[in-house]
C-alpha cells in the first residue's frame, strides 16, 4: 500500500468518525432507481441524511465494456440539488425466477460457464418460498469482470458518493448438483477478494459488504464471520446487513456477535429495515417491531451508524 493510498485512507476514516458521531443512527432511505422523484417529501424529511439506491450489473453494463452509469449520475445529480447523500448497492443476487440482471455475454459465452447459479431465499416470517440467483463469483473470469465494473464505477464516482456497498454474503444453492467449481472456500475468498479490490480502488468514498450468513458456517465453526470482521476492520472497510431482527436466533448464531464485538471499532456499520424485515414480530409483544425498537436494537447492540428504512415503514407513511 501506497503512502498516499494509506494518507487518503486515513483522511477518510477520520472524516467519517467526526461525520457519525450522534449516538443515534441517521435515517436513509432505502429504494430503487427511478422512484426518487415520487418519494421526494419522504427524501427532504429533516430527519432523512440520504438514500441508498440498488443497482443491476446489467443495468450499469450493458454490452462488454460498453458501461452506462446514466442512472447513478441522474440519482446523484437530484439528491445533490436535495443536499442528501447517495449510497450505491451493486447488486450480483437477484430473488425471483426471472431476475437474471448480468450482461448477455456473461450469460452466454462459455467461459463465463452461465455466469448464474439458482439460489433459494425465505426472507421474513411470511415465508415466501422464491427461486433466484446469484453470480458465479467464484468463477475467475466472471469475477474478473465484476471487478473491472467496481473499477469503473471508482473511476467515476469516488468521492462523489458517499459509499458503495456489495450485497450480503448469505446464499443458497445445491452444492450437490453444483458442475461450477463453486466451494465454500472458494467463495469466501471470492468475496474477499472482491471487497479487497473495492476498497483499492475506491480511495474516498466508503466500501461496506453486507454479512449475514455464509453457506458451510454456523457459529463461526469455518472462521469466515471472524476473519471477515477482522479483514474489515483492518483495512477500513464498513460492514452492514440487509436485515436489523433483534435477537433473531439465526443472526445471533451468525453475525450479531461480531457486530457487538466490533461496536465502536468499524469505520461505518450501516444497517437496512427492508421490506422483509417489517414482517417479523417481537416475540414479548407479539406485534411488529416498532421504528423505537429497531433503532434500539441497531444502536445499543449492533453499534449501527446509518440505517436504510424502506420506504413501506410505517413511520415514513404519511410523509
Amino acid at each position: 500500500m501506497t503512502r498516499t493510498f494509506q494518507l487518503a485512507l486515513f483522511g477518510w476514516l477520520i472524516f467519517g468518525l467526526h461525520y457519525f458521531t450522534a449516538q443515534t443512527p441517521q435515517n436513509y432511505i432505502y429504494t430503487s432507481s427511478g422512484d426518487l422523484k415520487s418519494i421526494e417529501k419522504m427524501i427532504t424529511r429533516k430527519d432523512i441524511g440520504g438514500v441508498q439506491i440498488v443497482y443491476n450489473w446489467r443495468a450499469l453494463e450493458t454490452s462488454k465494456d460498453v458501461y452506462d452509469f446514466s442512472r447513478i449520475e441522474d440519482d446523484l445529480k437530484y439528491l445533490t440539488q436535495l443536499d442528501r447523500q447517495l449510497f450505491i448497492q451493486l447488486q450480483d443476487r437477484f430473488f425471483e425466477p426471472a431476475a437474471r440482471y448480468v450482461p448477455d455475454y456473461i450469460l452466454n459465452e462459455k467461459e463465463y460457464t452461465g455466469g448464474l447459479v439458482p439460489q433459494y431465499d425465505n426472507p421474513g416470517e411470511n415465508k415466501p418460498i422464491g427461486n433466484g440467483w446469484v453470480t458465479q463469483q467464484w468463477n475467475p473470469a466472471v469475477q474478473e469482470r465484476y471487478q473491472k465494473l467496481i473499477g469503473e464505477l471508482a473511476k467515476k464516482f469516488d468521492g462523489k458518493i458517499q459509499g458503495i456497498n456489495l450485497p450480503e454474503t448469505a446464499i443458497d444453492i445445491d452444492m450437490k448438483r453444483d458442475r461450477t467449481g463453486f466451494s465454500c472456500d472458494r467463495y469466501f475468498q471470492a468475496e474477499l477478494d472482491n471487497l479487497k479490490f473495492a476498497r483499492n480502488a475506491f480511495k474516498k468514498s466508503y466500501v461496506l459488504q453486507y454479512v449475514n450468513f455464509f453457506p458451510c458456517e454456523w457459529e463461526n465453526d469455518h472462521q469466515y464471520m471472524s476473519r471477515l470482521f477482522e479483514f474489515a476492520n483492518n483495512n477500513n472497510i464498513g460492514l452492514g446487513g440487509p436485515d436489523i431482527v433483534p435477537n433473531k436466533n439465526a443472526q445471533m448464531k451468525n453475525s450479531y456477535p461480531f457486530f457487538k464485538q466490533y461496536k465502536g471499532k468499524l469505520s461505518l456499520v450501516a444497517m437496512a429495515v427492508q421490506e422483509p424485515t417489517l414482517t417479523y414480530k417481537n416475540p414479548k409483544t407479539k406485534k411488529h417491531f416498532t421504528k423505537e425498537e429497531f433503532v434500539d436494537y441497531a444502536e445499543n447492540y449492533l453499534g449501527v451508524n446509518i440505517i436504510f428504512w424502506s420506504v413501506e415503514s410505517p413511520w415514513l407513511k404519511g410523509s
